[in-house]
């Protein structure tokens, strides 16, 4: 007992360790909730996306870009015209080019699961089939193009 004869109240940190005890205990059903809305609103691959695409086009202004960015889709959502593509078919072609060192024409399969990890078109838990066959441009332009579009849709 306190000095004034009541019960004494529990300390700053004993409050904070109690209240710490109860989120974790919460935990794992709160960090669930937030993994399936991440997913569901497909959060997680828009940002990767808007991440690729800065370090790529590597802009003066970040922040504004970004926001254009958004801008176009939010537009593109109302007025139901087409998203808007930010890997243009110069930028594509560039970056086959880039993978294509030997200009065979067509790159492995490991250098278009990166390029498409790198474009942020490629979440780390999802799996390629590797059919065997060398990836041309075309299919790469297709699989890029495919991969944006399901994203900007999402939203």
């Amino acid at each position: 007992m306190g000095a004034g004869g009541g019960a004494e109240r529990p300390t700053l940190p004993g409050r904070l360790a109690t209240a710490g005890r109860r989120a974790m205990q919460a935990g794992p059903s709160r960090e669930q909730e937030a993994k399936n809305y991440l997913e569901k609103h497909r959060i997680m691959e828009l940002l990767n996306y808007l991440t690729s695409s800065l370090l790529f086009f590597r802009p003066e202004k970040p922040r504004e870009y970004l926001i254009s960015i958004l801008e176009r889709l939010r537009i593109a959502k109302i007025t139901g015209v087409g998203f808007p593509f930010f890997m243009d078919n110069s930028n594509i072609v560039s970056m086959f080019e880039m993978l294509d060192t030997s200009n065979k024409g067509s790159i492995s399969f490991v250098q278009y699961k990166e390029a498409l990890k790198t474009l942020g078109l490629l979440t780390a838990d999802e799996v390629l089939k590797d059919d065997g066959h060398a990836i041309t441009l075309d299919k790469f332009r297709h699989e890029v193009n495919k991969r944006t579009e399901e994203i900007w849709t999402a939203f």
